[in-house]
């Protein structure tokens, strides 16, 4: 064994490139850096007795056990200077305390301090698939990327970019200090109202901003608006959960108006020469409103870096069950794609992105032992992803999965989301915090 290491130690580290620094992108980089260095993945089933401990040659699933540690320098590009926890920006919209929470800066994270994972500010503008090489923008610290481009050489690439969101889906600022103003400036807008504040789409976004906001901030008024006489009524669930979500949603306090197209806005005076906003429906109804949040976009999936022959007519990656691209692409078995970019069943949801990461980590692991080692690999396949959903409302929250059906209330709330809109329960799976639990 000791001269098989060094003359691993003689070789070249592998390159990994991951694009974007989310739930799919950290899970990929972080359950990768466990496998290297011969240890169990964190996002992946316990280890057998004794297996996976740290010292130990031992490496979980289907990775090898008998093998040593694999040098990996692992690089991650992202837009913004930190951790954003998407899931928990309905709360982070209505709470300052909170917004500084969810915003975590990627050198505050001790799980990213090892030295063979670097973060760079920045975006991808294009991926050569048959040099591997990706170009990249940094970012420039004035307000966006910077004119000079840099190129990164890379052996493994892991697509991970997520989709672009709008504002107020998402906050568009790239530093914390902005995000922070920019968290700040919308939520003294909504809470300095003398008439409602009008969410409008009531899909998940939108049912769980008004249902936040009206929590956090009780004495505002707040009215949800929808075209359908559904909520959710773009996702493929039972309409046991769709009329269970309604029924939370008005139990946290909020008005909900149905079947209400909106047809336009208009800033209007009102009688003690305060301004405010008229809304006009299609059905002919109107309202006032002191704000509205546009709660209803088609997200994009962050693709256009990547060859065009990888990506389907909508900008998705097309993926074997295995991650690695599906598209007639130089070197795509040594390229994949993970989280809400990718062309697979299921509802966009952190927890599956963080499952792809796993999957991407180990697959990427096998190739390298391949390599090294000439041992055939053996991939983790990604399994059809049945419609699944976890949504918080106020107080209580509402959850759909197959096995269970519809479930709701306080206890559905605390083992979905815990305290902190699933901040801590997602920080402590990818084990962000080092060895420090939340």
């Amino acid at each position: 064994m000791g001269s098989i290491a060094t003359a691993l130690n003689a070789l070249p580290a592998f390159r990994v490139l991951v694009t974007g620094g989310s739930y799919a992108g950290l899970s990929a980089a972080l359950n990768l850096q466990d496998l290297c260095r011969g240890r169990a993945a964190r996002c992946g089933p316990p280890p057998a007795a004794g297996e996976g401990e740290e010292g130990s040659d031992a490496s979980s699933n289907s990775s090898s056990s008998s093998t040593p540690d694999i040098a990996v320098d692992i690089t991650i590009v992202d837009e913004r200077d930190g951790f954003y926890h998407l899931i928990g920006s309905p709360l982070a919209m209505a709470s300052e305390a909170y917004a500084e929470k969810a915003w975590v800066k990627y050198e505050d994270i001790p799980a990213l301090r090892a030295p063979n994972i670097r973060v760079v500010q920045g975006s991808v503008r294009s991926v050569d698939a048959a040099r591997k090489t990706a170009t990249v923008a940094p970012y420039g610290g004035g307000g966006g990327d910077s004119q000079q481009t840099t190129e990164i050489a890379y052996d493994y690439l892991v697509a991970a970019a997520g989709l672009r969101r709008v504002w107020p889906v998402v906050p568009q600022s790239l530093r914390r200090k902005q995000y922070l103003f920019e968290m700040g400036d919308h939520i003294r807008a909504v809470t300095n109202t003398r008439h409602d504040v009008v969410v409008v789409g009531g899909g998940a976004v939108g049912i769980e901003m008004a249902a936040e906001l009206k929590l956090v901030q009780p004495h505002c008024g707040v009215t949800l608006v929808h075209s359908r006489d559904k909520l959710l009524s773009a996702e493929p669930l039972p309409e046991e959960t769709k009329d269970r979500a309604l029924e939370l949603v008005h139990e946290a306090g909020v008005k909900v108006l149905m079947s209400h197209r909106l047809d336009k806005t208009e800033e209007v005076k009102t009688d003690d020469g305060s301004k405010c906003l008229r809304l006009t429906f299609t059905n002919g109804h109107s309202m006032l409103a002191s704000e509205v949040i546009m709660a209803i976009s088609k997200s994009v999936p962050a693709t256009k870096f990547l060859p065009k022959e990888a990506v389907d007519e909508e900008g998705y990656v097309k993926i074997h069950a295995s991650l690695a691209f599906l598209g007639d692409i130089p070197n795509a078995s040594d390229h994949f794609a993970i989280g809400d970019l990718v062309r697979w069943s299921g509802i966009k949801r952190c927890g599956a992105a963080m499952h792809m990461g796993y999957h991407a980590a180990n697959n990427i692991h096998q190739l390298m032992n391949q390599k090294l080692f000439g041992k055939a690999p053996v991939f983790l396949e990604l399994s059809e992803i049945p419609p699944m959903i976890g949504l918080a409302v106020g107080k209580q929250a509402v959850a759909y999965w197959p096995a269970e059906g519809t479930t709701s209330g306080d206890a559905v709330m605390k083992a979905f989301f815990g305290d902190d809109l699933g901040f801590t329960i997602c920080w402590n799976h990818l084990q962000l915090g080092g060895d420090k639990v939340l």
